[in-house]
């Protein structure tokens, strides 16, 4: 069943051009732009041609995923397959199924809700033509990750993502930028070595990189002891990218300094590239090889878990100087221990929890790193006990509808029922309780304990945060002395100037490229500024597909779970 009948060239065609037009739309960022299509400034002109490029891939992926056969997601479909590289049996081989299509056009909304958001909120920084172009390779090699079926182009195309993202974070981001950014770029680097190895292993034993075939193959015509060696190599490289604890501690330094728009990407998009390689590659390349590491991998996840949700807490209290940034970056190492745990399991229940939590925590986390930047440039600050407000005054009294969003964000970050967060790490605890034959059943069953103990600790911190950012603590249970209190209250380098006035709110590109970073403003007013209509625009989609995929998750998971059982049946429906 397809929503609009497409002929199979029309979705070939749809198919290279999400991948493709990216790539083109950043060549003809940098170029200069016609005269009539200026505006008012040439920096608007940029603005406006990435979110007209976002844009049209967007329209692209929502026609391919109209045209899509529902009744047989598992088929790869849109597929185009030609020779690139004949001495390597490299092959430009594209397609999608059930699992890549929804990262797909998540990664399409995203970005270009990234692009409107830029347009009106443009971080401080270099050129806008430098960022337009980032931002548009960026898309390009995720979108091309998800969609790609050979090996190597796979690296590419994972590798393809580093140097924008580096960029981003060093040129438009906020303090420690450059030691951010270089502590990104030196941890996916040394882990994509390591995965270029592995990935090279198995397209030398097996004689193909063809993804399709090696799937379907089943790990048939590899040694166990190769596909041990190859799920340790690609394993490492796929956990640095995930990011998997213990090697997660280039991911808060980078959401830190990040700007709004790099870390809705970052969480979004780049974090799913590492466990859809996961399930794409390690599960059905080399299952005894998993087999052998799947506890391990579920002890790291659940780890990665607990110490997440205790790293938010201890940022979360009363007088810790906790940046909110950061906290919601602790928060991911979490969450995607859900999605770790969920393929270790090697279980269609679990492996669906995992792809399903990684749809709900693009949606959910990028809607909060959104609403963390927006509340940023109101305080000029995300430091917690500021935004907590020692007389009281908080995001309720002052701006109540981005309170009230950033609390439903919250919740459905927790994991409240009804919301996409919950269906998620529900699957992937029952997969843990049942997980696949040769596992350890007992120890399976102590991760799903200590999973389900997780889930505790996410609603303990994320109420906090909702009741001291959204309710406030009032002076007498402050903490702090009055002139700590006075010191953290927000100003402007010129004083108190009230927020939230009709003039306050650059219209258009060219006034808007305002830092996100800038200082402080104003607490004298009893109001901020409340969500803005382009702010609106850009996350009312969020709020609807969460809703959305919490009461209607058979969308998602009709999609994926055929995929997945003939995945995991080597190819055999």
């Amino acid at each position: 069943m397809t929503v609009i009948d497409i002929s199979p060239s029309v979705m070939q065609f749809l198919l290279a051009f999400i991948v493709v037009a990216p790539l083109l739309g950043a060549l003809a960022a940098l170029l200069p732009a016609p005269p009539g299509l200026r505006g008012r400034n040439p920096d608007q002109a940029v603005l406006r041609h990435g979110v007209t490029v976002t844009g049209a891939v967007l329209v692209a992926a929502i026609v391919l995923a109209a045209g899509f056969d529902h009744d047989h997601p598992a088929t790869m479909q849109a597929t185009t397959d030609i020779s690139w590289i004949p001495a390597l049996d490299v092959r430009i081989h594209l397609g999608i199924d059930g699992i890549s299509l929804p990262l797909l056009v998540l990664t399409a909304l995203l970005t270009f809700l990234c692009a409107l958001y830029s347009y009106f909120k443009l971080p401080a920084g270099p050129s806008p033509k430098a960022f337009v172009a980032f931002v548009l390779v960026l898309e390009s090699g995720t979108l091309a990750t998800f969609a790609v079926l050979d090996l190597l182009l796979f690296f590419l195309a994972f590798e393809m993502v580093l140097i924008p993202m580096y960029f981003l974070i060093a040129r438009w981001g906020g303090d420690q930028r450059q030691a951010a950014a270089w502590k990104f770029i030196l941890y996916t680097l040394l882990g994509s070595v390591v995965m270029l190895l592995g990935l090279l292993l198995i397209g030398l034993k097996s004689g193909t990189f063809d993804m399709v075939a090696l799937a379907t193959d089943n790990g048939r015509g590899l040694t166990t002891s190769v596909q041990v060696i190859a799920v340790l190599a690609i394993g490492l490289g796929l956990a640095v990218k995930t990011p998997m604890w213990p090697l997660h501690s280039w991911l808060p330094d980078a959401h830190t300094a990040a700007p709004t728009v790099g870390s809705v990407l970052l969480a979004g998009v780049l974090l799913k590239m590492g466990t859809y390689g996961f399930v794409r590659i390690l599960l059905p390349v080399a299952p005894d090889g998993m087999r052998t590491f799947a506890p391990y991998l579920a002890a790291f996840a659940v780890v990665g878990i607990v110490y997440g949700s205790l790293a938010c807490l201890a940022l979360a209290r009363t007088g810790a100087k906790g940046d909110l940034k950061r906290l919601i970056a602790y928060s991911s190492v979490g969450h995607m221990g859900f999605v770790l745990l969920g393929i270790a399991t090697m279980t269609p229940t679990g492996v669906n929890g995992a792809l399903f939590a990684n749809i709900a925590h693009g949606l959910i986390t990028g809607l909060l790193f959104f609403l963390v930047g927006a509340v940023k440039d109101r305080y000029g600050t995300a430091d917690l006990d500021t935004l907590a407000g020692a007389t009281g005054a908080a995001l309720y009294g002052r701006a109540p509808r981005l309170g009230a969003l950033l609390a439903f964000a919250a919740v459905a970050s927790l994991g409240l029922p009804g919301l996409a967060g919950f269906w998620g790490e529900m699957l992937t605890l029952f997969g843990a309780y049942s997980p696949a034959e040769g596992l350890s059943r007992p120890a399976f069953r102590t991760f799903m304990a200590i999973g389900a103990f997780g889930t505790l600790l996410t609603a303990a911190y994320m109420l906090i945060v909702v009741r001291r950012v959204c309710m406030g603590e009032h002076a007498p249970h402050s903490r702090l002395s009055p002139d700590e209190q006075s010191q953290q209250a927000p100003r402007t380098a010129d004083g108190p100037q009230p927020s939230g006035t009709a003039g306050s709110q650059p219209s258009g590109a060219a006034g808007s490229a305002s830092s996100e970073t800038a200082g402080p403003r104003t607490a004298t007013s009893p109001q901020l500024a409340d969500i803005h209509p382009y702010e609106a625009a850009a996350w009312t989609p969020l709020v609807a597909l969460t809703v959305l995929a919490g009461l209607w998750p058979a969308v998602l998971l009709g999609l994926t779970d055929p995929a997945v059982q003939q995945l995991l049946a080597g190819g055999k429906s």
